[in-house]
């Protein structure tokens, strides 16, 4: 069994590996290295739902991880805002692009090659705040170690935020209109990963990739929670959102907040956000 998730997790970095150049591109890094004062828009969403769970309001002087950072720009931008920011992710091209990016764009944070797992042991020291950007959950395997790592990461007293695809969106036929609402997929977890194989990239989906095949992992609103209570973590806040930063089903329409569907928004949650504490 541990073999069979280590080689899904292999599939899966090999694919992020290769990703690195367009997304070098499509996610605007010249634009966000000329700019000292621009900040990623989903970072600018996190920061006004964490916000109120700061003392302060702001992240200014405190100290921020970020799991799963791909090429950096969220952990980049939390910088930008004062905070002493650290990046992790499981692929070392991403991280050495995320160095890169910082040092081009003159603004310090630390970057470290780490799976989730093992990042509490990594980076030996712990945090004010762990922060787990859009598009991450679902590509990892075990989220009770994703949650004793978060407990492990933070400083007593010290807050988590996580907001992402929310699992039901994720069990919708993501080829029909959104008249049509079909549930296609499974909600909750069987410890068996969905394998995909389509050889191109959200970001860009001109991109052919050679490392085509990923693995993907549901988990339910019960589990992801569950985890973090398990780990000891004190959940503080639970919001779902009707607009997301991607288009997630082929009729989507673009608003002032993201994604949304076209019509009756009522129906279906896109994202959720969620804020936890550790005790003091």
């Amino acid at each position: 069994m541990r073999m069979a998730v280590d080689q899904a997790l292999a599939a899966n970095r090999a694919n992020w590996d290769e990703r690195v150049p367009s997304h070098l591109v499509a996610y605007g890094v010249d634009e966000f290295v000329t700019d000292p004062r621009r900040l990623t828009p989903v970072m600018q969403e996190d920061l006004a739902l964490l916000a109120p769970h700061l003392p302060g309001s702001t992240p200014a002087g405190r100290s921020v991880v970020h799991l799963q950072c791909h090429l950096g720009l969220d952990t980049l931008s939390w910088a930008r805002c004062g905070a002493a920011a650290t990046g992790i992710d499981f692929s070392p091209a991403a991280i050495e692009a995320a160095r890169g990016i910082g040092d081009r764009a003159g603004v310090p944070a630390r970057f470290i090659v780490s799976d989730v797992d093992n990042a509490a042991r990594v980076c030996g020291e712990r945090y004010d705040i762990v922060y787990t950007g859009v598009g991450a959950l679902c590509w990892l395997p075990d989220l009770d170690a994703w949650a004793h790592t978060i407990a492990d990461l933070l400083r007593p007293g010290g807050v988590f935020y996580v907001r992402d695809a929310h699992p039901m969106l994720a069990t919708v036929d993501q080829g029909r209109s959104s008249r049509e609402l079909v549930v296609t997929q499974p909600y909750f977890g069987t410890g068996t990963p969905l394998r995909y194989e389509d050889g191109t990239t959200y970001a860009d989906d001109r991109v052919r990739l050679s490392n085509a095949v990923t693995f993907e992992w549901p988990h339910s609103m019960s589990e992801i929670i569950q985890s973090l209570l398990d780990a000891g973590l004190t959940l503080t806040s639970l919001a779902e959102h009707r607009h997301m930063p991607w288009q997630a089903l082929p009729d989507m329409v673009r608003t002032e907040r993201g994604w949304a569907l076209p019509e009756h928004r009522e129906r279906l949650p896109l994202t959720f956000s969620l804020v936890a504490t550790k005790p003091a």
